[in-house]
């Protein structure tokens, strides 16, 4: 028996379920008897044949599909498995479908697990498939990527000096996985220079950690790099140990939050909704709507606010997906949180892992997810409410988001409401600089100083809570001042812009 004979056999079961899948709609009670009897029959009628055209459709391409692997099985140069080739085709089948769907074997669905658990050998990149080409989502914190100064929207052509054009996403990845200590170059290529570069790394087990924090006078800062299983109980216990920490000065207390969500690609939406719940107490948090109805849901918020009504500034930049946008866009929604910083990736889709049997699963995008507004941000993002850019280099021409993916899935249907600027934003807010002074030096994750969203996000905060110093913190929005270490020829400036506070590291 050949492969086609093989396979249309094996698909005759299912075939003959499509044919005689028919199902009548119940009409409306305020038809005439008569005219309902005979618009059922019409229907009935139609969706038979219908049926009947789209099965034979199905058996024409399926007969096709057998065609194809066998002519490729016999006439390839080289002998192919059938199991290759098989493979080739559910990957082609899933893949296509858009960005996020994507068919795992039982090894790819253990790393996979590996990796969400938080603790996997590698460089610390997120990266995404876009139409044969390996592109950086974000870096991860302290990571070998991160360190080397590997930016979102970067694209990855080379793996130790041999392209990798023609693998697939997987394959690439497990080419950049090894033993850790071990030595790999990239081949980078910068859209927002056109510059490509070679980047030595060794590889570590990467370790990852979730949640960091400092307090900054009396603001406090989290920064939360992805939504794992741990994500709202490490960030709950970073802020109990914020507001402790302040309190060591009597009569002190938070007078505001950062919330970083830079580059957080995202993780699981349970944590997304609870993180998101830790600041928003009523009302919808998001709700998700899929191809069928009764799997359409909504979260609501708790009653609680671990703040207690502190303000908050959520920073956001192009490498803030998926449950980062959830989150900022509870918070932008509910008027709980101001937006700063740069438009989020825009990861607006749900993807569900379904397992088959011991011969892996299916990754499959099964719903959009939509803001508390009811707003999809599939393809768009969440527009910050104060944009600040991260360096007078950056240019939104070239960088990287959702939409830029080869068969994106659409947005929405048209119907829903588009985003609305606020309108209850301080006044202070419209004073805050979109750039940095002309010399503000390159950032240094490991220097505050150089981080300008940051700093402006602070001087808001400062200024908001008024106090001896709120006039300078609000000159210093409209005029920021470059860290007194960039100024060679004025070395003894203040460095207000630098040290709004005393920082305290946890």
């Amino acid at each position: 028996m050949n492969f086609r004979a093989g396979l249309m056999l094996g698909l005759a079961c299912s075939t003959i379920g499509v044919a005689s899948g028919v199902f009548l709609a119940s009409r409306p009670a305020l038809l005439p008897p008569a005219w309902a009897e005979d618009s059922a029959h019409k229907d009935a009628s139609n969706a038979a044949s219908n049926s009947d055209s789209n099965n034979a459709e199905t058996v024409r391409m399926l007969t096709l599909l057998g065609t194809v692997m066998d002519i490729a099985h016999s006439e390839y140069v080289t002998p192919l498995p059938n199991k290759k080739l098989i493979r080739n085709a559910i990957d082609g089948m899933i893949s296509n479908l858009d960005p996020h769907s994507s068919y795992m074997d039982a090894q790819q669905l253990k790393d996979m697990q590996d990796e969400m658990s938080g603790q996997f050998g590698g460089l610390g990149l997120q990266v995404q498939g876009d139409a044969g080409h390996v592109r950086v989502v974000s870096p991860i914190d302290d990571t070998p990527a991160a360190r080397a100064g590997i930016q979102s929207g970067d694209v990855i052509t080379m793996v130790d000096n041999k392209s990798i054009a023609d693998l697939t996403l997987d394959q690439a990845v497990r080419k950049m996985r090894g033993k850790p200590g071990t030595q790999i170059i990239l081949t980078i290529l910068r859209p927002k220079t056109g510059k490509v570069q070679t980047i030595t790394l060794k590889r570590e087990i990467i370790h990852v950690q979730i949640v960091r924090s400092a307090l900054y006078g009396r603001v406090g800062y989290i920064r939360l790099s992805e939504f794992d299983d741990d994500a709202e109980k490490e960030l709950h216990k970073a802020y109990v140990k914020l507001v402790q920490s302040v309190a060591k000065t009597p009569g002190k207390t938070l007078s505001g939050l950062i919330l970083d969500l830079r580059s957080d690609p995202g993780g699981k939406l349970d944590q997304a909704i609870a993180v998101s719940r830790d600041f928003v107490k009523d009302g919808e948090i998001v709700s998700i709507r899929g191809r069928h109805p009764e799997g359409n849901q909504h979260w609501d918020g708790v009653g609680k606010d671990i703040t207690h009504g502190l303000p908050i500034i959520v920073l956001t930049n192009a490498g803030s997906a998926s449950a980062s946008e959830i989150v900022s866009g509870a918070l932008k929604d509910h008027h709980r949180g101001m937006i700063m910083g740069e438009r989020t990736f825009g990861k607006g889709s749900v993807q569900t892992i379904i397992p088959i049997a011991d011969q892996g699963a299916i990754r499959l995008t099964t719903a959009r997810y939509y803001t508390p507004s009811g707003r999809s941000i599939q393809g768009l993002g969440i527009t910050p409410d104060i944009p600040v850019l991260a360096s007078r280099d950056d240019d939104t021409l070239f960088t990287f988001h959702e939409a830029d993916l080869a068969h994106t899935i659409t947005n929405t249907d048209g119907k829903l409401p588009k985003e609305t600027p606020r309108t209850d934003l301080p006044a202070l807010a419209k004073t805050v600089e979109r750039l940095p002074p002309a010399k503000w030096p390159s950032f240094d994750p490991t220097k505050p100083e150089t981080d300008f969203q940051l700093q402006q996000a602070l001087h808001l905060l400062n200024a908001m809570a008024g106090g001896a110093d709120a006039a300078h913190e609000a000159s210093l929005l409209a005029h920021p001042q470059v860290p007194a270490q960039a100024h060679e020829a004025t070395p003894t400036a203040k460095n207000d812009a630098a040290k709004p506070g005393k920082e305290h590291h946890d």
